[in-house]
């Protein structure tokens, strides 16, 4: 089966959001609230095992102070927190504290030259993905992605499938016609309860995950400057990924096991 789309995973997977826009952002809605809570490089890191920033929050607030996190009060907090730290997020991505990883331009450029389709899978907000691509690759660049699935937009959030079944749906495709591009376990854990075959490329926060089975699990998509590293079908792997290799391991995935074998 021909490779027809790639769904791009955002934080971590396009750049490296979470130390550059994401943890910062938080920290700044805080103190704008008067809150004596600060998450440093190393809490976060733990933090990201929730997935979505309300969710983070509450998770924070409920290991602090269970009863204020129960309150009827609490859920508006935790919205206002969370648009605080998105306000504070796109204005640091709107002054270039946020950049696309190497090869991360390159491979969407090529993808789109090739006829490939562009979705997105993310669990961070709609705006904050506006945001990145705006400045990281133009606002023009908002309609190379056929469908954005972001945010709220299904009720349960990474490792759970539904946000990737929701864009399958939306570009009407089976998960074998696509390519999930993800940095994490959690992200990769539900592209593949999607049906979805995984190019894992490891960012500073996910380096140490035990990931399961993925098409490779790579430190990037290497650049002109650095090849990326990693394995590949069992096998040592560095290079440059691109979209040939990308149908190359599509295409490996797909076939029996006796045949790959």
């Amino acid at each position: 089966m021909t490779l027809r789309a790639l769904i791009w995973d955002v934080d971590g997977t396009l750049a490296e959001t979470e130390r550059d826009g994401h943890l910062p952002a938080f920290n700044r809605a805080f103190a704008d609230e008067g809150l004596p809570w600060h998450w440093d490089a190393s809490l976060y890191g733990e933090l990201l095992r929730i997935t979505g920033g309300k969710e983070r929050i509450a998770h924070w607030w409920r290991g602090l102070d269970p009863a204020a996190a129960a309150a009827p009060e609490a859920a508006g907090r935790i919205q206002r927190l969370h648009e605080r730290k998105t306000a504070h997020y796109a204005q640091a991505v709107r002054q270039g504290a946020v950049q696309l990883r190497p090869g991360v331009r390159r491979v969407l450029v090529e993808a789109r030259l090739r006829g490939l389709t562009l979705a997105i899978a993310t669990t961070t907000h709609e705006a904050n993905v506006r945001e990145l691509i705006d400045a990281t690759l133009g606002p023009s660049a908002r309609d190379w992605f056929t469908v954005v699935g972001a945010g709220d937009v299904v009720p349960r959030k990474k490792p759970a499938p539904d946000v990737y079944c929701w864009v399958l749906e939306q570009l009407r495709l089976t998960a074998q016609d696509a390519l999930a591009i993800e940095d994490s376990a959690v992200g990769a854990a539900s592209a593949r309860a999607a049906g979805l075959p995984v190019l894992l490329t490891r960012s500073l926060y996910t380096a140490a995950d035990r990931v399961g089975e993925v098409l490779a699990d790579l430190d990037g998509l290497g650049s002109d400057d650095r090849f990326a590293s990693g394995v590949a079908g069992g096998a040592p792997w560095q290079g440059r990924v691109d979209v040939d290799q990308l149908e190359r391991w599509h295409a490996a995935a797909l076939r029996p096991a006796a045949v790959r074998a």
